[in-house]
């Protein structure tokens, strides 16, 4: 059985420490729509943060 996730949008934005619980919330309440958040920061600017929506 293959699992495949799809990547329906990314976004940089301005990190904050607070983005996480934002991603946390978006995952434990979406996940029966077979959707799935990400977090991580911009390797060449820390001060950004790439977002992404996958659907699994």
């Amino acid at each position: 059985m293959e699992s495949k996730i799809e990547v329906l949008s990314t976004v940089r934005v301005q990190y904050t420490s607070d983005l996480y619980k934002l991603v946390d919330s978006l995952n434990r309440t979406l996940k029966e729509k077979d959707l799935m958040f990400g977090l991580a920061l911009d390797s060449d600017d820390k001060e950004q943060a790439v977002f992404t929506i996958y659907r699994t």
